[in-house]
């Protein structure tokens, strides 16, 4: 596969922090899902080409709200706030999981999920609710491991083996990535452009 390319476009367009607030634009969405420090918005940059599109920070829980990202005036990136972050404030974290659900179960536009997980410590007991959630939902989901550079060969097969194995799912609904090398961006790239094309 040629080498992942830049998009041509792309723009943050605005945000929600309430549920039921209106969505800033119409397009078709792809939302980017995890537990916090999993790296969505550094994935997000990557994937787009763009160095700080989406805010990143060491600090876990930084993404409070759902922003929206325009892809070439064709769809909508959207960074979910990240879950199973036990220091945030409690109002925090008890207004996070009513935004979520809110615009995953009432967003028609939404046409799948990807899931990050961290590969380093694979399922956690805060993915493995929010997997059941999206399988009662019907949303596609797609699995994407995260920070691979942090293993060698054989820890991210075994990695990417142990999370088929625990959902039952075929391989190619998981994509080895690294935000920091690049490694599986292009690939992830091309199942988001085909989940575009065939919905």
């Amino acid at each position: 596969m040629p080498p992942h390319q830049p998009v041509g476009s792309a723009e943050f367009i605005g945000a929600i922090g309430r549920p039921g607030q209106p969505l800033p634009g119409r397009f078709p969405q792809i939302a980017i899902a995890g537990r916090s420090n999993v790296g969505k918005s550094t994935l997000l940059n990557k994937l787009v080409g763009r160095k700080s599109l989406a805010r990143t920070s060491k600090r876990p829980g930084r993404t409070q709200e759902i922003n929206f990202f325009k892809i070439d005036d064709r769809f909508l990136l959207v960074d979910l706030p990240g879950y199973g972050f036990a220091q945030a404030p409690k109002t925090v974290r008890e207004r996070w999981g009513p935004l979520i659900e809110s615009y995953l179960s009432g967003t028609k536009e939404l046409l799948g999920i990807v899931l990050l997980v961290d590969a380093r410590h694979g399922l956690t007991p805060d993915d493995e609710r929010m997997i059941d959630y999206l399988a009662r939902t019907g949303i596609p989901t797609l699995f994407a491991l995260t920070k691979i550079d942090k293993l060698n060969r054989s820890g991210q097969r075994r990695a990417a083996e142990k999370i088929r194995d625990a959902l039952g799912i075929d391989d190619d609904q998981i994509l080895p990535t690294s935000a920091r090398t690049g490694e599986g961006v292009g690939s992830l790239w091309e199942s988001l452009l085909e989940l575009l094309e065939t919905s």
